[in-house]
């Protein structure tokens, strides 16, 4: 039976970048080593992280003044390491779901922190808009897209302070203005590589500006910058899987490309959502994220989750049970997802309306 998979995270990866990582756990660069085996300073493996660097710059234009790293630790290490390399006196933070809030959490430790606006009044289920961003603060931290809660900042704004981003769940899947960040990272398994490499990119001249406590040696972001990403051995195997995507992307046709291709997959599946007699959204239409579609059954019918579950499963669907935290379902639709995995995905839903179509009143014209 076809798989479907639409875990979120570790998640699906293409074709091309699970064999061709297989193939070099086996045998590397005809090394007659295996990748898990080959030493990180070896000159085959130095010009697989030189060419995932320079990949990442040309994707996502990555200016001069900006360093690419491959840092271990996922997002979640980077909630403490951008406060401890950034935060002298106080920075300002959007709360727009679980990851943003660990994120405060982190920052508070290092110094005063503002929440600018919280979408947590509503269990984080939209954007917020109106926010005020004093221009004291050293750095304005957003999430841009929020895995759990199926919301995206599909805008923006410009401010008046340097600018952080978590892109963990949405990075290469559209076109970003690296210029206006001081510093972006993203754990890859998401849309990258399998979980264990972090991407970070970083505004040289905007560190070494904390002068009031030291920064431990792996925690400052200019150890890294200095040694290229190989101050200590860094996550081998998922930097070459890294490469693999990266390579894979552009031969696709580049991140505009994908964005296209990721905005008809989520048309396709909103539009059975809305259109569909018994499941219903849980994030603000005009929030509603690209990468992480969520929807539960409406209220008369939430009876018939479990059923809708195993209904699925047997239809190959895999990973479509919502987080805790939210319940219902969600489908991540991640660069490497096909939109045949989509389409599959709204015929079982239609088929599973269809079995209890006599519970659904008939429409009132």
């Amino acid at each position: 039976m076809t798989k479907y998979n639409f875990y979120a995270g570790p998640s699906i990866l293409s074709r091309s970048t699970i064999s061709n990582t297989a193939d070099a756990i086996l045998n590397f660069e005809n090394t007659g080593l295996s990748l898990m085996e080959i030493s990180h300073r070896s000159k085959e493996f130095i010009a697989v992280s030189d060419e995932a660097r320079a990949l990442v710059r040309e994707l996502l234009d990555v200016p001069a003044t900006h360093e690419v790293l491959f840092l271990g630790g996922g997002a979640s290490l980077q909630f403490c390491m951008a406060p401890y390399n950034l935060l002298r006196t106080k920075a300002s933070y959007l709360d727009t779901g679980i990851w943003a809030s660990k994120a405060i959490e982190e920052a508070r430790l290092f110094g005063e922190v503002d929440v600018v606006a919280s979408s947590s009044d509503s269990n984080y289920d939209y954007i917020p808009k109106i926010y005020w961003v004093k221009k004291d603060a050293d750095y304005f931290h957003i999430t841009t897209n929020n895995t759990i809660f199926g919301t995206q900042m599909h805008r923006i704004y410009d401010v008046d302070v340097p600018m952080v981003a978590d892109m963990s769940s949405d990075i290469f899947s559209r076109p970003v203005d690296v210029s206006k960040y001081d510093l972006i990272y993203a754990g890859a398994q998401k849309n990258l590589a399998p979980s264990g490499v972090t991407i970070v990119i970083v505004r040289v001249d905007a560190l070494n500006k904390v002068q009031d406590r030291p920064v431990p040696t792996m925690l400052n972001y200019m150890t890294h910058v200095k040694n290229k990403s190989m101050f200590n051995t860094p996550p081998v195997v998922p930097i070459y899987a890294a490469l693999q995507t990266l390579r894979w992307y552009k031969e696709s046709g580049g991140i505009k490309v994908l964005q296209k291709k990721n905005e008809e997959k989520a048309e396709i599946l909103y539009d059975r959502i809305d259109s569909s007699r018994i499941f219903t959204g849980t994030a603000a239409i005009e929030d509603r994220s690209l990468m992480n579609a969520c929807w539960r059954l409406k209220d008369n019918y939430i009876d018939l989750e479990d059923e809708f579950l195993a209904y699925a499963a047997a239809d190959g669907m895999v990973g479509i049970k919502g987080h805790r935290s939210v319940g219902g379902f969600r489908a991540s639709l991640y660069n490497a997802l096909p939109i045949e995995s989509v389409r599959a995905l709204i015929n079982t839903m239609k088929a599973f309306e269809a079995k209890h179509a006599s519970r659904i009143p008939p429409l009132v014209r």
